[in-house]
């Protein structure tokens, strides 16, 4: 019998009612992905080898700032800024679309996702914890290169509060609009061997067509069209309109920064993001099977890719 204090199994006060108040499940896999997130940011911290990736990364762009000259055509901007703004934008798809879904198929591989399969919630939460990690991971990146080029090869910082702002809604944004499209390519993706290959080469080719490293009026309208389609474009120009002067837009296709164009394109991406990761890591995860799991296990063996 239930107690006058409502302890009991009832379903109106007690564990099963809890259990069924609307938003109760949503509460708990938030909870869980942002302690998951944590222990895998600390894990990160303290494994050398991943965080030398990340600051290999800041190194080659100063660099490439380094050794740019000349001006913006058109302006008196020095091209190493508008490469190093770029490039900025760059580190931020690459972590996203990148080592995001390279993580992803390591971890389904080693069966992260038959595990997460059995717990309530798993997919959602596991999906937070990632995301937390790259977001972190592209944040730190991205503050470092800023103060690494300010310091060290003149590089440009946002002007007045105005410029910090836009700077975080454009980097906000951007995230969003890659980080979910990445946890959607690392539920496809076949397995970590062929997922850099299949990524990497469409990625560097969103760098050289998206104004990223030199105007983007320099290439055919064709080009420019495409690049227009995918969020790289509009990250770049973005924090072009932060770190560069106003005098910069001159170079832009339509000769201004297009900040409402910005923000549009890469909101459409963040939800088509988010519309595909969740069924899609689900759907990865249903796949999944202890036999399976053994079977590319002893592939890999017999491969050399594991010990036998």
């Amino acid at each position: 019998m239930a107690s006058e204090h409502g302890d009991g199994p009832d379903v109106a006060g007690g564990p099963v009612g809890r259990a069924r108040e609307p938003g109760a499940s949503t509460r708990r896999f938030w909870r869980a992905g942002l302690l998951r997130g944590g222990i895998e940011l600390r894990h990160f911290l303290r494994n050398p080898k991943e965080m030398s990736g990340q600051l290999t990364n800041v190194v080659v762009a100063l660099l490439i700032a380094a050794y740019v000259s000349d001006e913006v055509p058109g302006t008196h901007t020095p091209m190493a800024h508008l490469v190093l703004a770029g490039l900025a934008a760059y580190l931020l798809v690459q972590i996203g679309l990148v080592n995001l879904p390279q993580m992803l198929v390591t971890e389904r591989e080693e069966g992260a996702l038959l595990r997460v399969r059995a717990t309530p919630g798993g997919i959602p939460a596991y999906l937070v914890a990632k995301c937390l990690l790259v977001v972190v991971m592209a944040v730190a990146t991205l503050a470092l290169l800023l103060a690494a080029t300010a310091l060290l090869v003149d590089g440009p910082l946002p002007r007045g509060p105005g410029g910090w702002l836009t700077l975080l809604w454009v980097t906000t944004l951007g995230l969003l609009a890659v980080v979910p499209l990445g946890a959607a390519l690392g539920a496809v993706l076949p397995n970590p061997r062929e997922a850099l290959a299949l990524i990497m080469l469409p990625v560097m080719g969103l760098l050289f067509t998206s104004g990223a490293v030199f105007p983007i009026t320099s290439l055919p309208v064709v080009v420019q069209q495409v690049a227009s389609v995918f969020p790289l474009k509009w990250m770049a120009q973005g924090l072009r309109s932060v770190l560069l002067p106003d005098t910069a837009r001159a170079a832009e296709a339509a000769g201004s920064w297009e900040l409402p164009m910005v923000a549009g394109v890469l909101a459409a991406w963040a939800l088509l993001g988010f519309l595909l990761a969740v069924p899609l890591l689900r759907r990865a995860a249903r796949r999944e099977s202890g036999s399976r799991l053994t079977a590319r296990h002893h592939k890999a063996a017999r491969s050399g890719a594991i010990p036998a």
